[in-house]
């Protein structure tokens, strides 16, 4: 019995306690944003869809690298002479094409790890976190810059350059190669016709 009374009484005091929450919210004015036409204030340090500002990045793989979960996928092409890249907006000079850079925010885990390795600080986290899809595949943002006939025109212009390169290395080898044989046969025919290092023949001494 004395068991009995105590879950009564448990059970009064808690249904008190929760209609106490509930009555205490009835004479509270209820404070509704009228959504999507007003917003609410984001937090100054909120961390939500990502952004890259390619005219800053060089293509370095910092942020895909230190990125958890892979979600940044980047490719870039080496520039040739006579490429006019740009340089970024604190001064420097870039060096590669960056033909490729696409990040899969479906994946994303919005550590911000890759933010704090960029050199230049093109890749940051926005407030806007209003990019819900239908499809999986749209929530992959491409960032990369060019076309697809621009980036198959670098990648066409480089490889010409690596052949015209190694051309110019296998020519210059075997210039090499043609200059050490020519100097050894001088001193091989030096040595046959007796000459010694002065370049007059030695005197034959009479028996």
């Amino acid at each position: 019995m004395r068991n009995y009374l105590l879950k009564f009484y448990q059970g009064i005091v808690t249904i008190l306690i929760g209609m106490r929450v509930t009555l205490r919210h009835v004479f509270i004015p209820a404070v509704t944003i009228q959504y999507p036409t007003v917003r609410p204030e984001m937090p100054e340090r909120e961390r939500n869809r990502l952004y890259v500002n390619m005219d800053d990045c060089i293509g370095c793989d910092q942020c895909a690298r230190a990125c958890p979960v892979s979600c940044i996928e980047i490719e870039t092409v080496k520039s040739v002479p006579g490429d006019e890249i740009g340089t970024t907006s604190n001064g420097k000079k870039k060096a590669l094409w960056v033909t490729k850079f696409d990040i899969d925010i479906a994946k994303c885990c919005y550590c911000q790890l890759c933010v704090f390795p960029c050199p230049t600080e093109c890749i940051y986290m926005t407030d806007v976190y209003e990019f819900s899809e239908y499809e999986r595949e749209n929530l992959v943002y491409d960032f990369k810059t060019l076309t697809e006939p621009e980036i198959e025109d670098k990648k066409k212009k480089l490889e010409e350059f690596t052949i015209q390169k190694e051309a110019e290395k296998a020519e210059a080898a075997k210039k090499k190669a043609e200059e050490a044989a020519a100097k050894k046969a001088q001193e091989d025919s030096k040595k046959e016709n007796g000459d010694d290092k002065t370049g007059e023949k030695p005197e034959k001494t009479k028996e």
